[in-house]
């Protein structure tokens, strides 16, 4: 069985994990195909994951001319599914579906509604135009039931859903840097202080303003506490500007674009998660691989991991004082953080691995192929 895999190629975080943590098991079990629409970090981190992966490069979004070199290469290879991520991959496939008669899959990484919401030009075209080439797929992956749900919801056909949680290398070495390092990198001193970290891009669908109110709200009663913020993003000036205003500016670090995500992810003690809306987010995960705990809003299939007390915490949507009144009981019972951290990655491992995830692919493509023959 031969599969390609289209995607932009300019994505981060949890987009770019799935895609490099699902190919590195897919090719030992089938033959399958990366192709991007632009050259950045992706491409590079792919090809050093060893995954069979070439850039089809577009001038902007607009340029359709990847269309023909798309089907000649899929008329030559013989690929059997084209399998796309996000939208700009999904917008070329709703014109190359004329023209090859393949069965075309898409995954629903996030809502596609919120995907734009920080710009008002692409939230009102970019969103109308996922939304119809969305509708012009044979078949779904979503990556939690919540997300199949609301596909339903919005009049996606069920039977044309499938769900398939993401999974994580485990086989992989991780490669990190000490504390010490990393707090040296940015200056920060966190000497007996309990470090919460939240890392997302800073936009409003990630809702740091629920962390930053957390934040202010814990620093009244103590000072033994430092929050990192790893990410940038349309929102960032005014969440910047938030922190300034309660004078808070010298207890949360900003600390941009993180390459190397486990070195953050080894610094901090509690890993935190306010987004208004998620699938089943990567950063907990790769959290859950160092023993990290994690305190999230209850979204997406995220409840399907984190068992609340157990070995996480869960908060509803914007509840700040919530998720003060948590960090400051495991700031007075640090033993916690600890246990959670070891339970969450018993649990990752169980049920979340990398290897899992492609296996359940493969099913799914087998049975698609079975169907259309």
């Amino acid at each position: 069985m031969k599969v390609l895999h289209l995607i932009s190629g300019g994505d981060t975080g949890g987009a770019k994990t799935h895609i490099i943590s699902l190919m590195r098991q897919l090719h030992k079990m089938i033959d399958a195909k990366v192709i991007c629409f632009i050259k950045d970090s992706f491409y590079d981190e792919a090809v050093d994951a060893g995954i069979d992966i070439e850039v089809f490069l577009q001038k902007k979004r607009t340029d359709l001319s990847v269309i023909n070199r798309l089907k000649d290469e899929i008329d030559r290879e013989g690929y059997d599914i084209i399998h796309c991520h996000g939208a700009r991959a999904n917008f070329i496939a709703m014109f190359l579906k004329s023209k090859v008669k393949k069965p075309m899959i898409t995954t629903i990484h996030s809502d596609y509604k919120l995907d734009f919401k920080d710009n008002l030009y692409k939230r009102l075209v970019y969103t109308l135009l996922n939304y119809i080439a969305l509708k012009s797929f044979d078949y779904y992956i979503a990556i939690s039931d919540s997300f199949k749900e609301m596909l339903v919801d919005r009049g996606f056909k069920e039977e044309r859903i499938f769900t398939v949680y993401n999974g994580i290398d485990l086989e992989s070495e991780v490669h990190y840097v000490s504390k010490e390092d990393f707090f040296e990198r940015y200056g920060i001193q966190a000497d007996n202080k309990v470090v919460v970290g939240i890392m997302a891009r800073i936009d409003l669908v990630k809702d740091h303003e629920t962390f930053i109110k957390a934040a202010y709200e814990l620093l009244q009663k103590r000072k033994d506490m430092v929050f990192l913020i790893a990410g940038t993003g349309n929102d960032e000036k005014r969440i910047k500007s938030l922190v300034y205003e309660m004078g808070i500016e010298d207890h949360v670090h900003f600390l941009g674009f993180v390459k190397d995500q486990y070195s953050f992810f080894n610094a901090i003690d509690i890993n935190v998660l306010t987004s208004i809306s998620e699938s089943f987010p990567y950063v907990i995960l790769e959290g859950a691989r160092l023993k990290k705990m994690t305190i999230s809003t209850k979204v997406g299939g995220i409840g399907n991991l984190i068992e609340d007390g157990h070995n996480g915490l869960l908060i509803d949507v914007r509840d700040s004082s919530a998720l003060a009144e948590k960090l400051n009981y495991l700031a007075d019972n640090r033993e916690m953080i600890r246990t959670m951290g070891e339970r969450l990655l018993d649990s990752v491992e169980k049920n979340f691995s990398s290897k899992r995830m492609a296996e359940e692919h493969c099913k799914i493509y087998k049975r698609i192929t079975q169907y259309r023959r």
